[in-house]
């Protein structure tokens, strides 16, 4: 029992003339270590591209995705409830982008009467099938994905035809098919898989 009680002496020297361990923080500004995990901040403008792979790996499930289709154009929100993270940093790490959220190093005082206003959002336009409205992906991913696959792109039909109407004027070649009876010719419109599926099996008179 010697060595213990001579430790614990040493230790409470130690304090006496050093000083507390802990900061005077709220009443002096802290700062945290390097490596300190504060709030999630995501990345709206140059890294989040709504897909959402954030709020699947959110152990307790702190990110909720909402799909608003009734919206003109459809958009979704993603939004990082503060009060229900745990600051593991998992949407930072397994982020798509590896840009889209970060966690902050010096944003940790969420303190807050209320609940409802601890939380950060972003909205992203959607896009939806042509025929029957099921989400395909956020705008901004399809564009993400697009500049990653470079040439190999021109192998999805919904990638082509997506660019094309994002960067090429082609409101005259829709209202065209418009008024030409549903065939082969819907292909060449931004589909769902199950959509597509059906087009390309079946024929006018859907045999």
């Amino acid at each position: 029992m010697k060595y213990p009680k001579l430790r614990e002496l040493k230790e409470a020297i130690k304090a006496l003339i050093k000083g507390p361990f802990t900061t005077k923080f709220p009443f002096e500004p802290h700062t945290p270590f390097p490596r300190f995990r504060g709030i999630p901040v995501p990345n709206e403008k140059e890294g989040c591209i709504g897909c959402g792979a954030c709020a699947d790996v959110c152990p307790p499930r702190a990110i909720k995705v909402v799909d608003d289709l009734a919206a003109n154009p459809p958009m979704r929100s993603i939004r990082w409830r503060h009060d229900y993270c745990i600051f593991c940093g998992q949407c930072e790490r397994l982020c798509t982008t590896k840009e889209g959220v970060k966690l902050s190093n010096t944003e940790f005082d969420i303190a807050d009467l209320n609940r409802n206003n601890m939380f950060a959002e972003i909205k992203k336009e959607l896009i939806v099938c042509s025929d029957c409205g099921e989400v395909i992906a956020p705008k901004e991913q399809i564009l993400y994905i697009a500049k990653k696959l470079g040439p190999m792109g021109y192998s999805n039909i919904n990638l082509i035809v997506f660019t094309q109407q994002e960067f090429l004027d082609t409101s005259h070649i829709a209202s065209e098919k418009s008024s030409q009876s549903s065939g082969r010719q819907s292909a060449f419109k931004i589909l769902c898989p199950k959509c597509r599926h059906q087009v390309w099996v079946f024929d006018d008179h859907g045999k």
